[in-house]
């Protein structure tokens, strides 16, 4: 049996074998050096993982908040009646007339630095101020921090008192890493409501106004969605009339309505997959849509989430009776968005203008920056593959009489000296953009897109995908559609796009604040462990590793693995260790997470690896002093079990001795 003196090794131990006994490195390793004391255990075989089924609480109401690079928008369901999602169908502001389901991510500040409006509202009061007195204000667009609430819960629901009863989901990219994922928990956890929503919505609003989103005491009541995973989650749920089919679109038309239903182009292919009438009767009442009851076992498909900022790619596989949803690879995707247009679009300004006099005039003007930027934008969703005529763009007064001033000429003259050639100055005071123009701003961002799906279709496990579902604010661009089409449709994927396409992740994520068990398998995106020791073994361990310590040689630094990258986790699997204090009396152990992308890293100093997060256990007294739990001073067992599999990282632990939970997290923003 392995012997570890207790006040120099400072950590855990994991055995799963005699000879491979690992603990943590010791306080002298510079990697390890912040971690508080925890003793070693004696050596024991290590639990095999084990799955539990996530416990749900009850709640009557759940709210899907989505922050989207350039919109942002919330939806919520009752308990009663899931399915019936409701939206938001006019945000205060915006165009007179129109219906908008999403705001603009768009952040004002006075002067003072406090916050003053959000979305249309801090656009337009923006637009209308003085340019001078605009120059002291703080405008924030195409940002995900904003939270939004509404009083629109209470009209519909009057029994809605207790802040309790709501469940509140996020959505974040799938490729966002987990510090990403914590600062937005620890947003909801910290904004205050000194909005009227709340104060509508409990029954003691002044017992309330310093709360968050949600409490800590109540983490639960908070979800992290990924956004292709919702989307993917609320494409199941779809008929064939509510899907479209790209390879069926007519040419020259960019609109979805213009376009022939998925439903005659899966007709034959539906009578070829379907079962026995039995099981899909049995799918479709268990909510699953047509589509998928349809599909066989196993049948993969890819959902592309083209949003503002990035492309979200997710692999899954149906799962049958029950419909869940098995991730295939671990999410990929990268900053390719309809941002990259507008970035594209600026970058044409600066050569027909030069580059200092845009960033000059976006500084000295910003309002009529924002005007021009909105200006765009509108012309941009009109833009179309198979457009034949020239857009034309409105420069506002502001930009052509600052031009002047600073350029000492006309804005015509600087593009009849300019070498862009597909951009005129019209006779009604636009620019002229001609299609071979825009298509050009379009081009890197889609290009991008199109090679991260490729790169994705590559990959072995993706072989035998059948469908693509196409999703996001960006998806709703007919360029892109076309594109896609264009450079997939040769391989034989149907590339599907819902009818309802720029919400489908966030009605997808009120149906996973629901169901948060739907996606029942996930891939770890990165390798997860802690630093220990091993016993040295000469000739397998390097020299430079070798720690001598009263007459026993270690190796240091060896990288204990908990998850490996690209490994599938079923949701409520636990990876579960052992820890014990080091010192009698101990409150607080802290043990340091390292990650990596390989999967085969043999050491914490190797390339790559770096150090990620730290696990925290805070200890409560032992009662009646260490004898009564039993054991020698300083061996009290601390068992923690961590869950890979859900779309956070999550840890609880309990004092073995006394059988009572002890307050555990893991803190990836320590760094």
């Amino acid at each position: 049996m392995l012997a570890v003196p207790e006040m120099d090794l400072q950590g855990l131990y994991i055995g799963s074998s005699p000879q491979r006994s690992p603990v943590p490195s010791p306080p002298a390793s510079p990697r390890t050096q912040e971690s508080c004391g925890i003793a070693p255990l004696t050596p024991s075989q290590s639990p095999k993982p084990e799955a539990r089924g996530p416990q749900q609480a009850p709640f009557s109401v759940v709210v899907a908040i989505d922050f989207g690079t350039t919109s942002s928008g919330y939806a919520f369901s009752f308990a009663s009646d899931p399915e019936a999602i409701h939206m938001m169908r006019k945000w205060e502001g915006g165009d007179p007339g129109v219906a908008h389901q999403k705001t603009p991510t768009c952040l004002l500040l006075t002067p003072e630095g406090a916050f003053h409006s959000f979305g249309y509202t801090a656009r337009d009061y923006y637009h209308d101020l003085d340019p001078e007195e605009a120059r002291d204000w703080l405008y924030f667009e195409k940002f995900k921090m904003k939270i939004h609430s509404t009083t629109e819960l209470r009209e519909q629901c009057p029994s809605l008192l207790e802040k309790d009863t709501v469940r509140w989901v996020l959505t974040v990219p799938a490729i966002w890493k987990q510090p990403a994922k914590q600062f937005m928990r620890e947003a909801a956890y910290l904004v205050p409501f000194q909005c009227d929503a709340w104060s509508m919505m409990l029954p003691n609003p002044a017992n309330h106004h310093q709360a968050g989103l949600v409490s800590r005491e109540d983490a639960e009541q908070l979800l992290i969605a990924l956004e292709p995973e919702a989307a993917s989650v609320y494409c199941r749920k779809l008929r064939l009339h509510q899907l479209v089919d790209l390879s069926s679109r007519a040419p020259g038309r960019g609109c979805l309505g213009e376009r022939r239903s998925i439903d005659s182009s899966f007709r034959q292919a539906r009578e070829q997959l379907r079962r026995s009438r039995h099981s899909r009767t049995f799918l479709v009442e268990s909510g699953v849509g047509e589509l998928w009851a349809d599909m066989q076992a196993g049948d993969r498909y890819v959902v592309a989430d083209c949003g503002g900022g990035t492309v979200d790619l997710t692999v899954h596989q149906l799962e049958q009776p029950h419909g869940t949803l098995k991730e295939l690879y671990k999410a990929s995707g990268g900053p390719c968005g309809a941002v990259g247009v507008d970035l594209a679009f600026e970058q044409l300004l600066g050569r027909i203008f030069g580059e200092d006099f845009i960033t000059t005039f976006k500084r000295q003007r910003p309002a009529a920056w924002v005007d021009l930027t909105i200006a765009f934008e509108a012309r941009k969703r009109t833009a179309g593959p198979h457009r034949t005529g020239a857009l034309n763009i409105s420069l506002p007064f502001s930009f052509i009489d600052f031009y002047r001033k600073q350029g000492g000429h006309n804005v015509e003259t600087a593009l009849r000296k300019s070498s862009v050639n597909f951009v005129k100055w019209s006779s009604h005071g636009m620019l002229r953009m001609s299609c071979e123009a825009m298509n050009e701003l379009f081009q890197p961002t889609v290009s991008g897109i199109i090679q991260h799906i490729e790169a994705l279709l590559e990959r072995p496990e993706v072989q035998g995908v059948k469908l693509l579902f196409l999703v996001g604010g960006f998806a709703e661009s007919a360029m892109l559609q076309h594109a896609v089409q264009a450079a997939l449709g040769a391989r034989g994927l149907r590339v599907v796009v819902p009818h309802d396409v720029a919400l489908t992740i966030l009605k997808g994520a009120v149906l996973f604040g629901q169901a948060p068990g739907v996606v029942r398998v996930r891939r770890s995106p990165l390798t997860y462990g802690v630093g220990v020791l091993n016993r040295f073994v000469a000739g397998v361990h390097p020299p430079d590793k070798l720690l001598v310590r009263d007459g026993r040689r270690w190796c240091t630094d060896v990288f204990e693995r908990f998850v490996a990258a690209e490994q599938s986790v079923a949701l409520g699997e636990e990876v579960r260790r052992s820890y014990c204090p080091a010192r009698p009396g101990q409150r607080r152990v802290l043990i340091n997470l390292y990650c990596c992308a390989a999967e085969d890293a043999r050491f914490i100093t190797d390339p790559g690896v770096r150090k990620c997060g730290a696990l925290s256990l805070e200890l409560e007294p032992a009662e009646g002093g260490p004898d009564a739990a039993g054991m020698p001073p300083g061996r009290r067992e601390i068992r923690a079990a961590m869950q890979f599999g859900d779309t956070e990282i999550k840890v609880t632990a309990v004092d073995v001795s006394t059988n009572r939970s002890v307050r555990a997290a893991i803190d990836f923003l320590s760094n």
